[in-house]
């Protein structure tokens, strides 16, 4: 099972001590984080897309070809590349790019609509139209994988004649995709027609509001023959903090959940942690806690933590590496341990999926 971490990026300041960090630093200590979750023994780091303040990673691809080149072994992925602004074009060239830099085994990335309205006209696009457009880009952007030559007409983008997307994806074959959704019914519909993976952040809301999503999924991944609903590919995020003494993880988040962007001012940290997967206490806790995931959700492929956000300062996020590094072990053997034969215990790998691509039948000329 893969584990890691991903970042939104967010610019915030520090509660504690009323510092706010420059972009510059902000940007610099995310790719640090890159480094350290590989040296801890982490599987994936991943980066959000924003485009609006005070977030600062508005092209994760530019941030992920640095951190490849500082790296040997970590997955690059995004925790949303935004299929309904970007040009399905450019999802297509960027990240097969990325493929060859990095190399195919370490690449792939995350779709999703994101949870920012204005976005939409800064790109040119309406937010009614959402939906729509994540269908139709998706299915452009896997003509252009997947297809040498294209031809394509359809509502949001000027026709393409003949177009060629370069460089080519690695081997012919495109980066593994995710498809991320907390609401959407139609983004695992997506998910399971394609037999990609499908994420859910699991973060803001209790696990019962993921399920559904999960378990639609999973039903018509089966349902569109690309195996049982249990080996569909599945993906969760989470959070926690966690010092060695349970007691002294409280005290010390406390201000920065009250102060936090996305949740504070709102419920207490104490209701927050009992309603959703937010876990605050030991290393022991933040185990037992992430191990029960699988029973909302059923075995998965793939768990991302956020640790670097509102306000944290950076020796604090590195030490929170460090605990999860050192609990690595315990989680690997416990969701294994109860995982059934046959069900897989990673997403497919780009060997895999080459192997898959070779074995499949020539169409018959008629």
């Amino acid at each position: 099972m893969q584990f890691g971490i991903f970042t939104v990026g967010d610019v915030t300041r520090d509660p504690t001590t009323g510092t706010t960090p420059t972009e510059r630093e902000r940007i610099r200590a995310m790719v640090r984080y890159a480094r350290h979750a590989e040296e801890v023994g982490l599987d994936v780091f991943s980066t959000g897309e924003h485009h609006n303040p005070p977030f600062v990673p508005s092209s994760p691809t530019t941030l992920l070809g640095h951190i490849a080149g500082l790296t040997d072994r970590i997955v690059l992925s995004t925790s949303t590349t935004l299929i309904t602004t970007n040009d399905p074009v450019k999802i297509a060239e960027d990240f097969a790019m990325l493929q060859h830099l990095a190399g195919p085994e370490r690449v792939d990335l995350m779709l999703g609509r994101g949870n920012t309205g204005p976005v939409y006209p800064w790109f040119g696009q309406d937010p009614a139209d959402s939906v729509a457009l994540t269908v139709e880009n998706y299915q452009l952007l896997r003509r252009l994988w997947d297809s040498d030559v294209v031809d394509w007409k359809g509502r949001f983008r000027s026709p393409l004649q003949g177009f060629t997307s370069t460089p080519r994806p690695v081997d012919g074959v495109a980066p593994f995709v995710w498809h991320g959704s907390i609401r959407t019914p139609e983004v695992a519909e997506i998910a399971a027609y394609f037999g990609d993976g499908f994420f859910a952040n699991n973060i803001f809301w209790p696990p019962s509001h993921y399920t559904r999503l999960i378990n639609l999924y999973r039903q018509r991944f089966e349902h569109y023959g690309h195996g049982p609903a249990a080996h569909a590919t599945v993906g969760l995020g989470g959070q926690f903090f966690m010092r060695p003494n349970s007691q002294d993880a409280w005290d010390e988040f406390r201000p920065y959940f009250d102060e936090a962007p996305v949740y504070g001012h709102g419920p207490t940290m104490e209701d927050f942690t009992e309603r959703t997967p937010l876990t605050v206490g030991s290393p022991q806790q933040v185990i037992d806690r992430t191990l029960t995931f699988r029973e909302h959700f059923g075995d998965y492929q793939r768990q991302l933590f956020l640790v670097d956000h509102a306000g944290l300062p950076e020796k604090t996020v590195l030490e929170q590496l460090d605990l999860l590094g050192g609990i690595l072990p315990e989680l690997r053997a416990g969701f294994e341990a109860l995982r059934p034969a046959g069900v897989p215990s990673d997403p497919p790998t780009h060997a895999e999926r080459v192997a898959r691509q070779a074995a499949r039948p020539e169409p018959v000329a008629v």
